[in-house]
């Protein structure tokens, strides 16, 4: 089924991606970026794209952007080399956001792509604590939110080839890697499949292939 859905973060790694995949599904695609140099990028990816900065707008101005929208996926962040305060104010802040302009405006579904490690920020290295702490509390602000929201929390990004296969579980106890590309293919498919509702899990890179992995979540 053909969806209008809204990609934050559009012109990030995994994102594009994803706008990508979305627009060949035949999705019409929003693509919310925060700087207009990015916005031609994301227009080739197949988006309609969207100027607003979630970290300055309020939540009206976001509310305009999602309003008429089917879904929502939060894939923005302040990105490796931002101190402690633009973690809280993006990856945090932006993320919840979006979760109130959702509610808001109606837009029942809602995808937020985590990390791994967002369950315990504690046990986490002491580097990546802060940015673990803000996708921990955004995490909480979506559950409790009450949206169809799905969390996915995947491992280390790499830049390899899709594959197509992951494994996923709530908790996978264990460390390790999974391709952009077959994050974003996860987010895809995760996207209509109502047994990803309410569910936060984690993914690697794995031979399950994607959809089946969804399923026995």
């Amino acid at each position: 089924m053909a969806m209008k859905v809204l990609v934050a973060g559009a012109h990030g790694k995994t994102a594009r991606r994803l706008v990508r995949m979305l627009a060949e599904s035949g999705h019409e695609v929003l693509g919310l970026v925060r700087k207009e140099e990015q916005m031609s990028n994301v227009e080739a990816d197949g988006a309609e794209p969207v100027l607003v900065d979630l970290e300055e707008e309020g939540v009206e101005t976001v509310g305009r952007a999602v309003e008429g929208c089917d879904a929502v996926v939060f894939a923005a962040g302040a990105g490796p080399g931002s101190g402690a305060a633009r973690k809280e104010t993006m990856d945090y802040g932006g993320a919840a956001k979006l979760v109130e302009a959702a509610e808001q405006n109606g837009v029942r579904r809602y995808l937020m792509l985590s990390s791994m490690g967002a369950n315990d920020p504690e046990g986490g290295p002491e580097p990546m604590r802060p940015y673990l702490r803000a996708k921990a509390r955004a995490d909480e602000r979506l559950r409790e939110s009450g949206l169809d929201y799905t969390i996915i929390r995947p491992g280390s990004l790499t830049d390899e080839e899709e594959t197509g296969r992951i494994e996923a579980a709530e908790s996978l106890g264990r460390r390790g890697e999974i391709s952009r590309s077959d994050v974003a293919r996860t987010f895809a498919e995760a996207l209509e499949m109502e047994s990803t509702y309410g569910k936060t899990f984690e993914i690697l890179a794995g031979e399950t292939p994607i959809r089946e992995a969804l399923e026995r979540i």
